[in-house]
């Protein structure tokens, strides 16, 4: 889902260059990931870079085929109207994270860092009861939204579009997280040639002022 907004984006672009036809289908990672593992007659697959080498590894993604799209960054966001937390440090960060009611983030791999950075901080039991998990496809920012998270994790890509919500800033320096996410070729996929010229476009700098403005940086 990080990727939808400059995928959606980038294949429009290509197909206004080509008059190939592409259409992009965006699910939760974990499901995408299954999906591909499963045989579905995708042509390519984009996911954190790890994702795809696991789908290389186990023959449902060609090998040599992974291209490096774009580094995503995680930000955090609050309620619209919401006093903003002070972010300018890691110690400033830890002390938000414990003062808030309930902190969200997501299935992919920046909730499973997040999950990471507290348990190192020694703050996990401090939190539990307070951990909103997003469902597979539904951005923690949705929740913000709602009321239901007061402090939301998750890559800014996916929250700039959002309404409802302030995007208080990025994680500090110190304690940053950042995917890439990678593009790679199907092995069910019967237009290899087809797909590896549409990711060499999406990771050609023609592709960079997309990506940045969807929240990311080239790869």
């Amino acid at each position: 889902m990080a990727t939808r907004q400059v995928l959606t984006e980038l294949a429009q672009a290509y197909v206004q260059r080509t008059d190939a036809k592409v259409q992009v289908e965006s699910v939760g990672g974990v499901d995408a990931a299954k999906r591909v593992a499963a045989g579905e007659p995708f042509d390519f697959v984009v996911l954190a870079s790890d994702a795809i080498d696991k789908l290389v590894a186990g023959g449902q993604a060609a090998a040599g085929s992974r291209v490096d799209l774009v580094e995503s960054g995680v930000a955090i966001a609050v309620k619209a109207g919401a006093p903003r937390p002070d972010l300018s440090s890691e110690e400033a960060l830890r002390r938000a994270v414990l003062a808030a009611p309930t902190v969200g983030y997501s299935t992919g791999p920046s909730g499973v860092a997040l999950v990471k950075l507290f348990e190192r901080w020694g703050i996990a039991q401090d939190l539990q009861g307070r951990l909103v998990q997003a469902p597979p496809g539904v951005p923690v920012g949705a929740l913000v939204a709602r009321g239901e998270v007061a402090l939301g994790f998750q890559q800014l890509s996916e929250l700039i579009h959002l309404e409802g919500i302030t995007v208080a800033g990025p994680m500090p320096l110190a304690v940053e997280i950042k995917t890439v996410f990678a593009g790679a070729l199907c092995a069910a996929s019967q237009q290899p040639q087809a797909v590896r010229a549409l990711l060499a476009f999406m990771a050609s700098p023609d592709a960079a002022a997309a990506k940045r403005r969807n929240g990311m940086e080239p790869a």
